[in-house]
């Protein structure tokens, strides 16, 4: 087998969500704090994004009559 080859490559879950790339623009030292965690920073960020965009679609949710 070669590496990159087709049957060692992972493949995401079945459950997984399906990521884009994008370019955003964030503050010098708030990045540098998440990277200063090491590995997965942008994991990281992702998942306080979407921590915070359920906890607003709760709110907005319950807010309905």
């Amino acid at each position: 087998m070669q590496n990159g080859d087709a049957s060692t490559v992972a493949r995401p879950s079945a459950a997984a969500p399906l990521k884009q790339i994008v370019t955003i623009r964030l503050d010098v030292d708030m990045l540098k704090w998440f990277k200063s965690a090491g590995p997965g920073y942008q994991t990281r960020i992702n998942q306080i994004l979407r921590e915070h965009m359920e906890a607003q679609q709760a709110e907005r949710d319950a807010a309905q009559p």
